[in-house]
This record gives C-alpha cells, structure tokens and sequence, in this order.
C-alpha cells in the first residue's frame, strides 16, 4: 500500500480521498475549510494543518481543487505544498485547470519531483462508485508509477506528456457543454411544437445526443436535479477552453456562448411549458 496525500475535499474530492482509503492506502488529507476532513478523519485519514505538512513521509500528493488559482495558492502560497515536497515525491493534479497552468506549476516545482495531470471526466456517483475516466498526461515512467492509484477512480487513459491530460479534459468539455445546450433546445422546441416529451426523449435517446439524453432522462422526467456540478465550475471549465482556443488563434463559438450564459444565474424558476395540443 502507498502513502497518500490528498488535497480538496469538495464533492468531487471526498469520494476520491474515501475511494483510497477504503483500498487500504495510508491517506492523509486537507482542505481549505477544515471540517470538510471531519468524514475522512472518522474513517482512518490523519488531517495536516497545512498544504505542506500534508507532503510529510508520502509518497504521493493528490491535488483536486477547483481552479488554477486554487491550485497556485496551495501549491506557491503561504505554507505551500511545493517547499515542503522532495526529490521522489509525485504530485498528481486532478484538477481541471488548463495545460498552461499546470505546465507553469510542474516547471516550478523542486528537481526531482514528477508531475503527473490526470483530470477526470465524469460527476459525484461516478466518484464514488469508481466509474471516472482519467486523462493523463506524464512521462511514460511516471504514468506507470501512478497507474495503480489512478485505476482506484476509473479506466485510465494515457493521452501524452505532461500538460496533454488537461488538454483533453478542455476538449471533452466543449463537446459535453455542447451536448447539453442541444439537448435543451430540442426539448424546447419540442414542446413549443406540442410533442409528447415521452415520444422526443425515445427519438433523442437514439440520436448524436444519446449519451446526455440517457444520462439525464431521470432529472428530466421527474424535474428532480440534485446538485452535481456548480454552475459556477461549469463556466471556469468553459472559460479555460475558449482561453485556451484564442492562444491558438482558435475560434469556440458554442463554448464562448455558453460560458457568457453560464454567468448568469436565473432569480426565479421558468414557467412550465404546456403542450398546446393538451391545451383546454
């Protein structure tokens, strides 16, 4: 078993810290607001008072926080995790932050420290239940190294060097946001056409948007949405790729247009729409 430090314990992070401890790894765990540990420390993980002292006689540290200034700050800031760390140590990021930013965090981390970035793509129950996809990207030997704590969370999929796993994770987000966005517009054209939502979600189910539609057939049907993922992580995930695209001198029109829109919150529920042909 491996000695593991685990950094962000927010709906994503607590699962994934459970998730190793429940392996039999010796966990130890912090977070930026301390009662957050409360859970884990109840099931075994030892709490650091700090991002450094939680680099103490480890072998790996685990970062999944939820933007690159989180992440700067904990690693660069003040009691920080990158001093405390030493030549053998690997610090793997789950976050989504952007390949630039972990690429600067990776160049400025002591020698002899490997950095891995393996995002993940997937939301709570998938985190708890083991059922993420992890995008790495490492240098051959250090991916080998962090397979058997990445495979704890999911299928694993080595995408290239060090910077490359945040990359994709970029890339799937435009096309998740995409999805999303198209499926809601169907639905509402639908409706305002007078179609049984029913009879739309079978004919959806079996277009290029299946994949939401049978991921979210449930919420829409019952109208129940528990809270997965913040609106607010949603529009920084969007933000990076359409950041990230005009480095490129790459155009994302759908991505831009949902990130403007995700920075909006709506201040009261919209009507519910009524089938005109179920009109009295």
């Amino acid at each position: 078993m491996s000695t593991i430090a685990f950094l962000g314990l927010g709906q994503m992070g607590t699962p994934m810290a459970t998730r190793l401890l429940n392996a039999g790894h010796d966990v130890t765990v912090w977070n930026r607001t301390p009662q957050r540990t409360a859970s884990l420390a109840a099931a075994g993980a030892r709490v650091a008072p700090t991002p450094a002292a939680a680099a103490d006689d480890v072998e790996f540290v685990i970062t999944m926080l939820a933007t690159p200034e989180a992440l700067d700050d904990v690693l660069f800031g003040p009691d920080g995790l990158a001093a405390a760390l030493s030549p053998g140590q690997m610090l793997i990021d789950m976050s989504t932050v952007g390949p630039e930013a972990f690429r600067s965090a990776a160049a400025r981390l002591p020698s002899g420290v490997a950095s891995v970035d393996a995002p993940v793509r997937g939301s709570v129950p998938e985190a708890t239940d083991g059922r993420l996809h992890v995008y790495v990207g490492a240098a051959d030997d250090d991916f080998q190294r962090a397979l058997p704590i990445l495979e704890l969370f999911g299928d694993v999929h080595h995408v290239g060097a060090g910077g490359d796993g945040e990359a994709m994770k970029l890339v799937l987000n435009t096309t998740l946001a995409a999805s999303i966005v198209a499926l809601g517009e169907a639905l509402a054209l639908g409706a305002a056409l007078g179609l049984d939502q029913t009879a739309m979600l079978d004919a959806l189910q079996d277009s290029p948007v299946g994949t939401t539609v049978r991921a979210k057939r449930v919420n829409i049907e019952t109208r129940h949405y528990p809270p997965s993922f913040k609106l607010s992580l949603a529009a920084k995930d969007m933000r990076l790729a359409v950041g990230a695209a005009d480095h490129t001198g790459t155009s994302l029109k759908t991505a831009d247009t949902v990130r403007r829109c995700s920075r909006t919150r709506p201040t009261k529920a919209r009507p519910t729409w009524t089938s005109p042909r179920s009109s009295p």
